[in-house]
Order: structure tokens, then sequence, then C-alpha cells
């Protein structure tokens, strides 16, 4: 593609994107699909002559996005919502275009450096020490899952050589509440389904800190070696904030690795009124966060902080000649702390984002997503027939309709049916989830584009709907 012909159809885009992030409000939040259409609709094979890219450009507009499910939406409310800024867009854009691989300071030393910049940046914003270093992954996944394995390493130096098999048995603990992530995790490092013991919660679903004492005490009498304990500042499903530092203080007693799994909620600590919420996780040994979920950064960018980057690097470290340099001493190789060694520019997109905002901008959105959460969980307990299922947590409100004379059963269908009917008609999407038990709907504010009436109208969509299905239950018990 000639620079003329690049510069023509990236206005295009430009000109595409612009338009399309300022009609989101416009659009359906879910898409009016089915699974394969898309499939159908395109060709089997890849073509044998190369397509020009205004019919490119069609087909992306006409095909593609009529099948997206707009995450970009400000009634986007499912999983954890999530926005790309516009300063964000732009770095990634630039990102694309440099193109670079930054695994060692040769390959790329302003990646590298501005890697190590920028996540300085954030740590300081967070309030984490500085003996915490970061380093940039695609997802917390990753992350955790290195996280994890710099644990293995310090728990089980041997196995470096020798790999763990006829080692004694390994386990990391993490609430019921945790990701699934950290089980993942620990099956992928070679501990097996034994090598995981979820901890029961508390009435506000945080890990009970007195059931990790006592297991870990019976694993330790069992010949059982504590690899590390997982700490969630933000569960998936109800937002709780684990109470890390009493859960350190437990790993340090057994030796054990604390991780701090702060993906979704660690944004919040950059908030003064909420810092003491995080007391305890200054001393972790490692810590996730996603400025993906929450700091307005396009997906995907992780940073894991790490106490001990040594031990993740020992974890990860093989240098062939090829790859060595007469910097090294002098300067991180970023390939060091992970599995891949092709690693993206993804600090552009971050660096962008914090120069953009800038504390006080993030603090006021952060805020003003905390407000409308606590606004609509107040809306739901003040509702005839309808309760929180957890308590409000930052910006996820979890709740359920749960009309009296109805069965336990009855209400999760209930529930279901009244989510996906407001899913289907375009106007929000939300997702669920089980506690208790039981299904509960969730309802994740932070899209920088959502302000009060969406979470409003969605709100009277959700009741609305919920009256339509009570209706519906009376007239089928009046003719039976």
């Amino acid at each position: 593609m000639s620079p003329d012909e690049l510069r023509r159809f990236a206005y295009e885009a430009a000109d595409w994107i612009a338009e399309y992030l300022s009609t989101l409000d416009e659009r359906p939040v879910f898409p009016e699909t089915r699974p394969g259409a898309l499939r159908d609709a395109l060709p089997a094979r890849a073509p044998e002559q190369g397509e020009d890219m205004d019919t490119i450009l069609r087909d992306f507009r006409e095909r593609i996005v009529p099948g997206i499910n707009h995450w970009n939406h400000p009634a986007f409310f499912g999983y954890f919502a999530i926005s790309a800024s516009g300063p964000g867009i732009l770095g990634e854009m630039l990102a694309a275009a440099l193109n670079v691989n930054a695994m060692v300071w040769r390959s790329s030393p302003a990646a590298t450096e501005l890697e190590d910049v920028t996540t300085a940046w954030l740590r300081d914003l967070l309030g984490l020490p500085e003996p915490f270093e970061g380093v940039i992954n695609d997802t917390a996944s990753s992350s955790t899952l290195y996280a994890l394995a710099a644990a293995r390493e310090v728990a089980y130096p041997e196995q470096r050589s020798r790999g763990l098999f006829g080692l004694p048995t390994g386990r990391v603990y993490a609430s019921e509440q945790a990701h699934s992530s950290v089980e993942k995790a620990v099956l992928t490092l070679g501990f097996g389904r034994e090598g995981y013991r979820a901890i029961p919660t508390d009435g506000a679903f945080r890990m009970d800190v007195g059931t990790l004492r006592r297991a870990m005490v019976e694993d330790a009498a069992a010949g059982v070696r504590p690899v590390a304990v997982v700490a969630t500042l933000g569960t998936t499903s109800a937002a709780a904030l684990d109470p890390v530092r009493e859960i350190g203080a437990v790993a340090r007693e057994h030796g054990a690795w604390l991780h701090v799994d702060a993906a979704y909620g660690g944004p919040v600590a950059i908030l003064p009124e909420m810092r003491p919420r995080f007391v305890g996780w200054e001393e972790a040994d490692s810590v996730v966060v996603n400025p993906h979920k929450w700091l307005f950064t396009p997906i995907d960018c992780s940073v894991l902080f790490c106490r001990r980057p040594e031990a993740l690097a020992r974890a990860f470290s093989i240098v062939p000649e090829y790859l060595s340099s007469v910097e090294q001493s002098e300067a991180r190789s970023l390939m060091d702390y992970g599995v891949s060694l092709g690693r993206r520019f993804r600090s552009l997109k971050l660096w962008f984002v914090l120069r953009y905002f800038g504390r006080e901008g993030i603090v006021a959105r952060l805020r003003e997503h905390m407000h409308l959460a606590r606004e609509l969980a107040d809306a739901v307990e003040a509702e005839e027939g309808w309760e929180l299922a957890a308590p409000q947590e930052l910006g996820l409100v979890t709740f359920r309709f749960a009309p009296a004379g109805v069965g336990a059963e009855e209400r999760d269908d209930l529930n279901r049916f009244v989510m996906d009917r407001v899913n289907a008609s375009g106007t929000a999407f939300l997702t669920h989830t089980e506690l208790d038990g039981r299904v509960a709907l969730r309802l994740s504010i932070g899209n920088l584009r959502t302000e009060a009436r969406h979470v409003e109208r969605t709100w009277s969509l959700l009741k609305s709907e919920a009256d339509a299905a009570r209706a519906g239950i009376a007239s089928a018990l009046d003719e039976a």
C-alpha cells in the first residue's frame, strides 16, 4: 500500500471511528444475530487475488459491525464494563504503525523504557511502594499465571532442574469467589486440581481468614507445601474486597507467596478515600491491575507488579546467544518476565491515557461511576420485589428479582428471562452470576460514556420486563 493510499484510507478509518464513537447511543448494544451468521455470510476461503480496500472497508461496515456486541456502548453493563478512550485508541494505532517487538532493550529501546516509566507512574498513582516493578501482559489470566510461576520458583527451587515429579504436593489457596484464571494457572503450572483449595467466604463474599488459617495448618500437618495465597480486590460476581492485610499475615506464617488479584478493583486505589480498603496490598509479593478494565485503555493491557522481580525472572529467563547484548546489565529484558518473546508496545496507549486524563481526570470519572452504582443499589433496595444479592462495591451492582410467593428455582428462571429480554431489546446489555446457589444479575458501570440516564433507562426496562413476567405468573395461577 502506497503512502498516499494509506493516508486516504487511514483518514477514512479515523472518520469512521469518530462517527462510531459519537453514535454509539443510537446503536443496539447487542446485535440481532445468531451463531454462525457471519461465517455463513463470508467466503469459506481466502481470495486468490488481492481485493481493494474500498470493498474490504465496506464489508467491515456492513458485515462485521452489525454482528458486534458494542463494549464501548454507554449501556454495556455486562461482565466488567470497559471503554476504549480516544487517547488510548490513538496510542494503539501508533503502536501498530511502529510495529516493534519489545522483547529486549536492543529490539526496541524506547518501548522497553516507556514500559518502565508508565508502570512506575501507575504504581505511584495506586500508592504501591517503589520496590514493586511493573511489566505489561495481555490479560490478568497471564499476569496471575506468571505470578504463581514465580511463587512456584520460590516454593520449589529444585523444580527448575528436576521438574515437579516426585516432589511433595504443593497447594495454592484462593476464595470461592476468586476468578477462574487462578485455578487455571494452578493446573497449567502442574499442581493438578488437588493443588488448588477454595476457601469459603463470609456474608459479604470476602475470603474467611479463619478458615484459611485452619486450612493451611491442616495441610502443613499433612506434608503439603504452601505455594501461594491469592487475595482478590474486586471479585467478579460481587466486587468483594478481600481483607488483604489479614490474609497476608496468614500467608507469611506459612512462607507462602501472596498474590493480589486487583485486575478490576485496583484502579479505585487512586481515589484517596478508597485507599484504606486496600491496606495490606503494599506488602504482597505481586499485584495485578488491568488498565483495560477501568482505566479507559483499549484491551489488552494488564500490569503485573512484582515486589520480587528476581523470582519472576528466575521462573522464565532463558537467554539464547542471538538475544544477548551488551546492554543486558543496564536495562531490563522484558522477555524475562513471562512466556511471550514477542511483546506488543502496550505501554504507549497506557502512557497516552495517563497523560491525557491525569490523576484528577481519572479520579473524577471513577467517582462518578461509583456514585451511579450507589444510586442504582439504593433504587433496588427501595423497590418492592427486588433485592441486592451482595453489598454494592465499586462500580458493580449485583441484584435479583425476588417476587413474594415464588420458589427459588422459579426465581432463577425469572431472572434469566428478564435479563434475556433486556439484552434482546438492544437497549442495554448485562450478565448474570450465581451467589449462594441462586442466580443474580450483574450491572457493571465503568464506561467513560455512561450517564445517569443510561442506568435509569436500564433499571426502568428491567422493572418493566419483571412486571410483565410477574403478570404472566399471576395469570397462569388464576387459570389453574
